[in-house]
């Protein structure tokens, strides 16, 4: 596979003013990362489509994503409209993000209800039909087991052909199956189970190559054109690693946790610049992973190594 060149992107929930949340997307431009993206929860302060088109104003390069919208909160009718007028009022900047839904807390704090992980999956591969014609049809008819759609015009069209590139996640085979096959950006994650725990195996580079060993059986000959992405869960930059795991520990109350486990999950950063950057070559050395994303308390602590790869 050819190496991709390295991107960075910044997550963020929100912010108190428009001062700042306009403050901190063009900080994140002038530090070289890439994209600004905005989960999708009602628990969180900003949801994603009115805030990134308030950040594509405050910027001119920086791509926006949605990271991930939740297919259960929209019809993808709706999505598909307001996602081609992003994409066609910040010049073509859109990355368009996209799940099945996990958070089963918000689920019942809006009286949504949370279907089995099957019949969400599935409801989204509905979403993704629809939504993918919208942006390249002039209309759109559709009928399914979850969603019906009759000769809806397919206006406004994006800015980016044959459209806006797709981002989709997972942690299990069945959703990274369907992202090798619909994607064009694929996030590596700790697969969620059901009561929201996730297993201590799923934080060891062993599963992080499953995960990408099934994509790469699910995409064949598609697995050279995709972009595989990694959220980061946090980044110490420090001259002493295994102190700052353990301040980690503690920090999160990690209960029969060793220093040495956290140094070893790939899902973290501790070291160095030096050493954070070695581990970012080497993710995509061994795994094709290329496009990296952080939570924004850490952008400024993580833009060292954003000037020394990005673009490479």
């Amino acid at each position: 596979m050819k190496k991709r060149p390295y991107r960075f992107g910044v997550a963020t929930e929100g912010a108190p003013s428009r001062e700042k949340w306009a403050a901190k997307a063009r900080k994140a431009e002038e530090l070289g990362y890439s994209t600004f993206l905005v989960p999708d929860h009602f628990v969180n302060e900003f949801l994603p489509m009115v805030a990134l088109m308030s950040a594509a104003d405050a910027t001119s390069t920086l791509r926006l994503g949605s990271f991930v919208f939740d297919n259960d909160f929209r019809h993808p009718a709706l999505l598909a409209k307001e996602a081609a007028t992003l994409d066609l009022l910040s010049g073509g900047r859109l990355e368009l993000g996209i799940g099945a839904g996990w958070h089963r807390p918000e689920y019942d704090q809006v009286g949504l209800s949370f279907d089995s992980a099957g019949v969400r999956i599935s409801r989204l591969q509905e979403a993704l039909q629809i939504i993918k014609a919208f942006f390249v049809e002039e209309s759109v008819t559709f009928t399914g087991k979850y969603y019906t759609v009759t000769d809806l015009k397919g206006t406004p069209k994006p800015v980016q052909h044959p459209h806006p590139p797709f981002f989709m996640g997972g942690g299990g085979k069945k959703m990274l199956s369907i992202a090798a096959r619909e994607a064009d950006i694929i996030g590596l994650h700790l697969k969620v189970n059901d009561d929201g725990t996730v297993h201590p195996t799923e934080q060891s580079e062993a599963a992080l190559a499953q995960k990408v060993e099934w994509i790469r059986q699910a995409a064949v000959e598609r697995f050279d054109t995709l972009e595989l992405n990694l959220l980061v869960s946090a980044v110490k930059i420090t001259a002493d690693r295994r102190q700052a795991a353990e301040e980690l520990i503690r920090e999160w109350e990690l209960a029969n946790t060793e220093a040495e486990q956290l140094l070893q999950n790939p899902y973290l950063f501790i070291g160095s610049v030096d050493e954070i950057t070695e581990q970012v070559q080497m993710l995509r050395e061994r795994y094709s992973i290329s496009y990296f994303v952080v939570h924004d308390e850490y952008t400024e602590e993580f833009a060292p190594v954003v000037v020394r790869l990005a673009g490479t």
